[in-house]
């Protein structure tokens, strides 16, 4: 006589992975509208080139594949991918570089891999590190905000950047994370008075801080609407606080910067509300996403601290990615029925 199993009972949610995505990208306008007020057009421009090509990319791999395109670019998952993308490239690099990047991310992080729901890795992501590996001059040019500039590039200026026929020298500058790294000589509040785009910060640089409190308005809509989950986040975030409070020291020359210049610079609320809460590539418990946000926080300042790059979500991202399915492993719930959780490789007797 065979033995029947029964399932666990699931409560069945009523967001479809479309609505899921449209609410993701919504989340993300306050962010791109800060990103436009600052750093001008740019980023749309990324954005546009990120997405076109990968659609194009999911279209074309779902007509090899033999299946119904529209059906797969209906659920938003690409447009997201090319989003996200597109808001981490600097503004106004050539135009090679987000067509290069959204075909990474699509077709060998993703589709390779058999689509979505399968792919080990984020693929926004895996596009970033490949353009940032292969190109890293290119990726570390990054416009300063508008105002700390003494030419901002209008609309015509932006297009002449992207396509090739004007030098994006004029318009670049260091980011608060570079300026904390070449500093060697000086305490933290002098590096303040005598930069100018810390100067006319009130947190962690100007038009960078707005930047991230944007998205972190986003991710609190996301966590409002119960989109995502508050434990990658907070395990981040507070790891990062953490680390960043301990070797503080005291704003001296040798000091790694102040827990509010590593939160509210660079990527980190991108990161932390957009990012790692994938729950393809992440982890899939309470218990485990808080694990896997603790160490996107500790990775990531390990590597701004003393590593080669002033910022590092996407490598923390990816390298928390490998160790996903081993926290997976040891944080899987209580399965209803069940006295005690247990790990995934523990073989159920019968």
């Amino acid at each position: 006589m065979a033995l029947m199993r029964m399932s666990s009972p699931h409560a069945r949610s009523g967001d479809r992975t479309a609505r899921v995505m449209q609410q993701v990208a919504l989340a993300t306008i306050p962010g791109v509208l800060a990103l436009v007020v600052y750093f001008g057009i740019g980023v749309l421009i990324n954005i546009a080139l990120c997405t076109v090509t990968a659609l194009l990319c999911e279209a074309g791999v779902m007509k090899l594949r033999r299946r119904p395109v529209a059906f797969y670019l209906r659920d938003y998952s690409a447009f997201v991918t090319a989003l996200l993308l597109g808001i981490a490239l600097p503004p106004y690099c050539a135009w090679w570089l987000p067509v290069v990047g959204s075909m990474a991310a699509i077709i060998l992080s993703k589709q390779l891999y058999g689509g979505i729901g399968y792919n080990p890795f984020n693929p926004a992501m895996v596009g970033y590190v490949v353009l940032l590996i292969s190109f890293p001059l290119e990726m570390t040019r990054w416009v300063g905000p508008g105002d700390l500039i003494t030419t901002p590039p209008g609309i015509a200026d932006a297009f002449a950047l992207v396509f090739g026929s004007d030098s994006i020298d004029a318009f670049t500058g260091a980011t608060p994370l570079e300026i904390l790294r070449l500093n060697q000589s000086v305490m933290l509040s002098q590096l303040y008075e005598a930069e100018p785009l810390l100067a006319r910060g009130n947190l962690a640089g100007f038009g960078y801080e707005a930047v991230n409190a944007g998205f972190l308005v986003g991710g609190l809509y996301l966590l409002y609407r119960g989109f995502i989950t508050w434990h990658a986040p907070v395990g981040m975030l507070a790891t990062l606080a953490v680390l960043s409070l301990f070797f503080y020291d005291s704003g001296s020359s040798l000091s790694e910067g102040s827990p509010i210049l590593h939160l509210f610079s660079g990527a980190t609320m991108l990161g932390a509300f957009f990012i790692i809460t994938d729950p393809v590539s992440g982890a899939t418990s309470n218990r485990g996403r808080l694990i896997f946000g603790i160490g996107v926080g500790l990775i990531t300042y390990v590597i701004r601290a003393w590593g080669s790059y002033p910022d590092a979500i996407a490598f923390a991202v990816l390298l928390m990615n490998f160790a996903a399915p081993t926290i997976d492993n040891y944080t899987l719930p209580r399965t209803y029925g069940h006295k005690a959780a247990r790990k995934a490789t523990d073989v159920e007797e019968h």
